[in-house]
C-alpha cells in the first residue's frame, strides 16, 4: 500500500500521506488524516468505494451556488464486490432530523465545511464502529445550511464482511450507534429515557421522558355510530399507560336515538367524556375547531372515531416528540383491520396533490429501506390521529374552514411548519384505522365538484411545494404509487393530477 501512495505523491503534489506508528483505531486513523487536510472542504469516503464521476464537482456547484451550506450529502447505491453492478439506490429525502436519529440515512457521500469541522471536534474513538454517525449528528446540529443533492454519486462496495450486506459483522457498531443518538441529544438538552434497537439492525428507537403530566384534550367527531365511537374511547380509557386524557365529542347531526342515549351514558361514566354539539352543516374543519373551544388540554388529540389504540404507549410515543420545542404535529401509523398499513405518513405530490405512504403494505412486510418503521419528518400527516401542541393551534387559527372536507389536515400540517416547526411520523404510536379500503374519495357529483375545488383551494394556498416537490420526499421516486418506488421521469410530472394506485 506505502508504495502506490508513494506512487501518486511522487506524481501529484496533491497527494499526502503519513506512515502511523501505530493502529489508532478508526477514529484516530481518520483524524490523522484530516489534520494533514488543507482544503476548506472535508469529504468522507471509505477505502474500497467508489464516486461518480460527477460526485465532487455536484458538491462544488451546490457549495458555489450559496456560501452559507456548511454540510452536503448526496444519494447512494451499493457496488457488487467485482465493481461490475451497482444495485440497491438510496434515494433520500432533504435533512429530516428524525429520520437521521432513527438511522444513519445520510452516511454517504457527506462533505462538511472544515471550519465547522474544527468546531464540533475530529472523530471520538469511543464510538468507533458508528463514529461517523457520531460525526454527523455533531455537524447538523452546528451547520448553518444542510444541503441534499438528490443524485446517486456514492458507490457503497458491498461484501460479506460489509455493514451493507451483514449487519451481524458489525454489533458493536450498532451498540456505537445507539450511545450517539443519545449523546446527540443530551446536547441538545432533550431528556431522553431510553435508545434501542429498533426494526433491524443499525435503526433506533427513541423513547423520550415526558416532562409533568399534563393534560391531553381527544377531540372527536361523531355523527351515530355509537359502536365504533365506544370501542375508539374504551381503548384508550382502559389500554392507554397514559391516563391524563379527557374526550371532546363533537355530535354532528346524529338521528339514531340510541346516539343520544350511548351519549348520556358515558359521559355519566367517565367524567372526563364531554359531549358537545355541532348544529350546523357538516365541516370537518369547522366542526373540530368547534371541539378545540371546549378543550382544556395543552395538547390535542385530533381523533377519528372508526380507531382503535393497539400500543398501550402510543400515547406517549407521540407526547414525546410533541413535548419538543422544534416539533408542533406528531401523526402515527394507522393499519386497516387485516394489519396492512392505512397510514405511515403523508408525501404532498402523491397522486398530484398529497397521500398515505405505504397504503397495503403489511405490518411485516418491509418497506423502503424500513422507513414505515422509522421515526422522520414529512411534510402532513393525517388527522384520523394526530397530535398537536394548543397554543400552535390557536396561533395559526386552527383548521382552514374553506377546506371542508379534504385537504383540512394536510393544510393545518403545511400552516405549523411554516412556523418551522416539525412534523413527524411515530411509527410505533399505532392504532387501527376500520376505515374502508374501497371506499372512493366522492361519489356524487356534488361532491366531486366540492373535492375539486378543495384540491384547487389547496393548490392556491401551497403551490411552492406542488412545484419543486416534497421536501422530505425525493425527486427520483414515484408519485403514483405509495412505495416508494423508482419514478419513470418520461411519464411523471410534479403537479400532474392522477390517481394514487395503491
Amino acid at each position: 500500500m506505502e508504495r502506490v501512495l508513494k506512487r501518486y505523491a511522487m506524481k501529484d503534489e496533491r497527494f499526502r500521506y503519513v506512515i502511523l506508528g501505530e493502529n489508532k483505531g478508526i477514529s484516530g486513523n481518520t483524524n490523522a488524516a484530516i489534520e494533514m487536510a488543507t482544503g476548506d472542504f472535508i469529504v468522507l469516503a471509505d477505502h474500497d468505494d467508489t464516486l461518480a464521476p460527477d460526485a465532487l464537482f455536484e458538491c462544488v456547484k451546490a457549495i458555489n451556488q450559496d456560501p452559507e451550506i456548511d454540510v452536503v450529502y448526496t444519494d447512494e447505491d451499493k457496488l457488487d464486490i467485482d465493481g461490475g453492478e451497482l444495485f440497491e439506490p438510496h434515494f433520500k429525502p432533504d435533512f429530516n432530523p428524525d429520520l437521521l436519529t432513527s438511522v444513519n440515512y445520510i452516511c454517504h457521500l457527506f462533505v462538511v465545511n472544515h471550519e465547522l469541522l474544527l468546531e464540533v471536534g475530529l472523530f471520538k474513538e469511543e464510538f468507533d464502529g458508528a463514529q461517523d454517525y457520531d460525526f454527523i449528528l455533531r455537524c447538523t446540529e452546528k451547520a448553518r445550511k444542510i444541503c441534499h443533492i438528490p443524485k446517486a454519486l456514492y458507490h457503497w462496495r458491498c461484501h460479506q464482511d460489509s455493514t451493507a450486506s451483514n449487519p451481524e459483522s458489525k454489533l458493536y457498531a450498532f451498540e456505537a450507534g445507539a450511545r450517539a443518538v443519545k449523546a446527540h441529544y443530551d446536547r441538545l438538552g432533550i431528556p431522553v429515557k431510553s435508545v434501542e434497537k429498533g426494526i433491524d439492525y443499525g435503526i433506533y428507537h427513541t423513547t423520550f421522558e415526558i416532562t409533568g403530566d399534563p393534560l391531553v384534550s381527544v377531540i372527536i367527531p361523531n355523527k351515530d355510530h355509537s359502536a365504533d365511537l365506544d370501542l375508539c374511547m374504551r381503548s384508550l380509557i382502559e389500554k392507554s399507560t397514559y391516563k391524563n386524557l379527557e374526550f371532546i365529542v363533537v355530535e354532528n347531526n346524529s338521528s339514531d336515538p340510541a346516539t343520544f342515549a350511548y351519549y348520556e351514558k358515558i359521559q355519566k361514566e367517565f367524567e372526563f367524556v364531554h359531549v358537545v354539539t355541532w348544529e350546523k352543516e357538516f365541516n370537518y374543519s369547522a366542526i373540530n375547531n368547534f371541539g378545540v373551544t371546549f378543550a382544556k388540554g395543552e395538547y390535542l388529540l385530533f381523533l377519528n372515531n372508526d380507531t382503535e389504540l393497539i400500543n398501550p404507549e402510543s400515547i406517549e410515543e407521540m407526547l414525546g416528540y410533541c413535548q419538543r420545542e422544534d416539533v408542533g404535529i406528531t401523526g402515527v401509523r394507522l393499519l386497516y383491520s387485516d394489519d396492512t398499513i392505512q397510514h405511515a405518513g403523508v408525501v404532498v405530490g402523491f397522486g398530484g396533490i398529497a397521500g398515505h405512504t405505504f397504503i397495503g403494505l403489511h405490518k411485516a412486510e418491509s418497506s423502503y429501506f424500513n422507513q414505515a418503521m422509522c421515526a422522520r419528518n414529512y411534510s402532513a400527516v393525517t388527522a384520523a390521529c394526530m397530535m398537536s401542541k394548543r397554543s400552535l393551534f390557536d396561533q395559526v387559527g386552527g383548521f382552514s374552514e374553506d377546506l371542508a372536507v379534504a385537504f383540512n389536515d394536510i393544510d393545518y400540517c403545511m400552516k405549523i411548519r411554516s412556523l418551522n416547526k416539525l412534523v413527524v411520523y411515530a411509527p410505533y404510536a399505532l392504532f387501527y384505522h376500520y376505515e374502508s379500503k374501497s371506499r372512493g374519495l366522492e361519489d356524487t357529483p356534488e361532491k366531486v365538484e366540492r373535492f375539486n375545488r378543495e384540491i384547487k383551494k389547496f393548490s392556491e394556498k401551497w403551490p411552492d411545494i406542488l412545484r419543486d416537490g416534497d421536501p422530505y420526499y425525493n425527486p427520483n421516486l414515484t408519485l403514483r404509487k405509495s412505495n416508494f418506488a423508482l419514478r419513470d421521469l418520461k411519464k411523471e410530472k410534479i403537479g400532474e393530477p392522477y390517481q394514487l394506485e395503491v
